[in-house]
């Protein structure tokens, strides 16, 4: 069974989690609320196929720690979509530094805010070889005269699909006119 790891599984990213499950992956969900969790296993009947991970990522001493367990019990991660808030600038490093170990190619997903310097991002993010790097950038939606932020329906849909897809980058909603943004 393929390994995926879910950085923000069970809020807008729980139906991507879901989907993964249904999709023949064991998924790892990092969550930093224990209702959360319960509520996504209550969503599904593939239980065995999800590996709690409770912990902050603010906190990358427990990430490091957690990521090396869900490797060594579910094996080699293939899949990482992570949503990871500015406030934990080291987590994602925390994350692809555990991973690097890998012999086989592995995919990220890093989702990033429209506030986010996308540019900069992606430059910055300093991933081992074996990665291949996916950006998903969440915008707005404009509707009549008034804007909108994205549902968690619309940006997990919207990250299924750039995994299908596999474009480099992905833009769900849009990103301008900036003025416009909620």
């Amino acid at each position: 069974m393929k390994h995926a790891l879910i950085i923000g599984g069970t809020g807008m990213l729980s139906g991507v989690s879901l989907w993964l499950i249904k999709n023949d992956y064991h998924a790892s969900i990092i969550a930093r609320n224990p209702e959360r969790m319960q509520r996504l296993l209550e969503e599904t009947e593939l239980n065995n196929n999800i590996t709690s991970i409770l912990v902050d990522y603010k906190d990358n001493e427990g990430l490091q720690e957690r990521v090396n367990s869900t490797i060594s019990e579910n094996g080699e991660l293939e899949l990482v979509v992570a949503w990871i808030h500015s406030d934990a600038p080291k987590a994602l490093k925390v994350v692809t530094d555990q991973i690097s170990d890998n012999r086989k190619e592995w995919q990220l997903f890093h989702v990033l805010g429209s506030n986010s310097n996308l540019k900069a991002m992606k430059r910055e993010v300093k991933l081992p070889g074996s990665c291949v790097y996916y950006q998903i950038r969440l915008g707005f939606v404009i509707e009549g005269n008034q804007s909108r932020w994205l549902t968690n329906k619309e940006i997990s849909n919207g990250v299924i699909k750039a995994i299908k897809n596999k474009n480099r980058i992905t833009t769900i909603g849009q990103l301008e006119p900036w003025e416009k943004r909620p």
